[in-house]
Order: structure tokens, then sequence, then C-alpha cells
């Protein structure tokens, strides 16, 4: 079955892009309904800062770490990536709201090299990490179908939120990701941060 997918120009930092593209797949799914264009400069967004002592965590606080793909259950096609922050510092810092990421790959002919995904506000609405522990976010990508173009990320680069600075990890390179820079519910983006179990 045949699906069309058609975008509109969509703000990620001083750029914007309009494009409409067709593809063969049976089905796209899609992110959920509160979709935030990354902010000015790919820095992390999110909620506003809790009224707190505990100062956010920055960049030169944390590690990033990627976890291991899982297709997810109710959308074949659409994978969870789990990308988690560890404190490594010797004091408490407050991470929440949602990163800033972009995946970073070869030359797309319409998009560039450069994929911003857009960010879901669905995570905790303040947290504290402790030193030596972990907060993590969701990565969702779409991969391409059949017939579908196929480009895959080299590495990911994330802008912790309330930050300015990005940290950077290697990308899976078994998994590609559907190019859908322009649409309006594209299938890939990052939900926000979520406490991980003590």
């Amino acid at each position: 079955m045949k699906r069309v997918l058609m975008g509109i120009g969509t703000a990620a930092g001083a750029f914007a892009l309009t494009a409409c593209g067709t593809s063969t797949a049976a089905q796209t799914p899609v992110a959920p309904a509160a979709v935030q264009a990354p902010a000015a400069g790919g820095a992390g967004g999110g909620v506003a800062a809790a009224s707190t002592a505990t100062p956010r965590c920055t960049t030169a606080d944390l590690e990033v770490l990627l976890g291991k793909p899982a297709e997810k259950n109710d959308a074949p096609g659409q994978y969870d990536i789990p990308l988690t922050y560890r404190n490594t510092t010797d004091h408490t810092c407050g991470l929440y709201g949602v990163p800033g990421v972009d995946l970073v790959g070869p030359d797309d002919a319409t998009f560039g090299p450069v994929y911003h995904l857009p960010r879901i506000d669905n995570g905790v609405k303040y947290n504290e990490v402790t030193a030596g522990t972990t907060a993590s976010a969701t990565i969702t990508v779409l991969k391409p179908a059949a017939g579908e173009p196929t480009w895959t990320p080299a590495k990911l680069n994330t802008i912790p939120p309330g930050s300015t600075s990005a940290l950077t990890a290697q990308w899976p390179a078994d998994l590609p990701v559907l190019r859908q820079d322009a649409a309006t519910h594209p299938g890939s983006y990052v939900n926000g941060i979520l406490a991980d179990p003590a």
C-alpha cells in the first residue's frame, strides 16, 4: 500500500525546511500530538526550572550512554532507544525536561547531514540525580520500509536540558532512520527525561 508523507516546514534553529515526500510503506507510525520543535541553537528544552536550590546538571556533569534499540510492539518498524545520562560528579544535580537530539550522518540530498529530532515534553517535572546515578529519555525512530530511502546516522549529539553544549554517542550501525524532517507528525522524536530506578 502506498502512503504519502505530507509535510509542512518546521522550525529547527534558524533553518526552515519545506518538502513533501512519497513512500511505499503500508503504515507510518507517528509521534504523539504534543511535539515541540528543537529550540534555537539546539539547546535542550522542556519544563521551566523548578524552585529548588539544587542546580541543574550541566554537560560537564554528565556522560551519555545509548541503549539497545527495541521494536515497539504496537508500531512495527518504530524503535525505542534508551538515552541515559550518568552523573559523573560527586554532587547531586537536577535533570528534567526534554534533551535536544541531533542525528548526524551522510549528506542527504534534500535535508543535509543532520536530522534535528522534534521533542515531546512527556517526562518528569522535576528530578534529582545523585552522584553516580542516572536518568533516561527515550529516542523513538522510524526505520525505512522496503523501497524507502535508507539513511543511517554515524553518531548522535545530545544537549541536556538547560545546557548549550553537546555530548556525543555512536549510533547503532544496523539502525537506519527514515528522514521525515518536514513531516507534520514524524515517526522519529525524543521523549522527556524520566527518573531511573534507584
